[in-house]
């Protein structure tokens, strides 16, 4: 049986820029929001981190700042994919020296690998450090897909601890426990879809929404756990107008708007990625 990495709420945090680079004061602030909302995790340095930007001596300084801010409060899973396996595996072998609790690592992106390329990369990351690792499909923004079979061969790994599943094709999700077994840990990538993804056996989700509403978003997942569905059905009713205006335009663009209407001013995303447009940011204040 594998032991989860987390069980509940992950958030995937923004990372806070100035003109300066990170902004660690805001960055302190919103750690102590996810902390008071007693999250069970953070990612650093995942997608909604803008980890495509980062460079690698920002990420470990990410890193270590969150793994000292937090002291073992919650769970800390650093973002450590890429589609170069080999500097994948440095990274991995850094942010555990760091005192990172966990890996998440993406797929290979632009390069297009087979299954069997999926195979050897993560067959790899696996050998380059003791850390459980989360692979992390997410095939709108990588163009490559997890199989469930290819799941089911990588979940045999020891220290493959899991998946977080952003295909919202809660069909392959249950595929995924028929191959891997109701005891191989599933986290639901998709603000929009906690809900059906742990009615379907997912333990937690990994959510962009919890960067804003931390309380709320470990309410609904907490439910889910409980198995009381019709209060999760009501929570995740509450929150979709907020998820739906957080998917209006490229990840993590609205939800560092939203951030800085409620007061966290987390900065702007780096280019190529540019400043939201007027009317999202009039429908987020609206929502707000």
């Amino acid at each position: 049986m594998k032991t989860p990495v987390f069980r509940g709420t992950c958030t995937a945090l923004v990372t806070p820029f100035s003109g300066h680079g990170i902004d660690f004061s805001a960055l302190d602030r919103l750690l102590e929001l996810q902390l008071e909302a007693g999250v069970e995790a953070l990612v650093v340095g995942g997608t909604t981190g803008e980890a495509a930007t980062l460079e690698a001596s920002e990420l470990m300084a990410l890193i270590a700042h969150c793994v000292r801010f937090c002291g073992g409060k919650t769970v800390l899973i650093a973002g450590t994919g890429g589609n170069d396996t080999r500097k994948a595996a440095e990274t991995a072998r850094a942010a555990a020296a760091l005192g990172a609790d966990a890996l998440l690592c993406v797929t290979p992106y632009y390069n297009r690998c087979t299954q069997a390329g999926l195979l050897a990369h993560y067959e790899t990351l696996a050998a380059a450090t003791e850390l459980p690792i989360l692979l992390y499909n997410v095939p709108a923004r990588t163009n490559v897909r997890i199989e469930p079979e290819t799941c089911a061969t990588l979940s045999k790994l020891p220290t493959v601890a899991g998946i977080k599943e952003a295909d919202p094709d809660v069909g392959k999700l249950l595929r995924l426990h028929a191959l891997c077994g109701e005891d191989f840990p599933i986290y639901c990538g998709c603000d929009d879809r906690i809900l059906p993804f742990m009615a379907c056996g997912a333990i937690g989700a990994v959510s962009v929404l919890s960067n804003l509403r931390p309380a709320a978003v470990k309410s609904l997942i907490d439910a889910a756990l409980r198995g009381e569905f019709a209060r999760a059905l009501t929570l995740q009713r509450e929150q979709q107008p907020l998820v739906e205006a957080l998917s209006a335009a490229v990840n993590p663009i609205p939800i560092k708007t939203a951030l800085a209407l409620a007061g966290l001013d987390c900065g702007p995303c780096r280019l190529p990625l540019t400043p939201a447009t007027p009317e999202l940011t009039e429908a987020l204040r609206q929502l707000l």
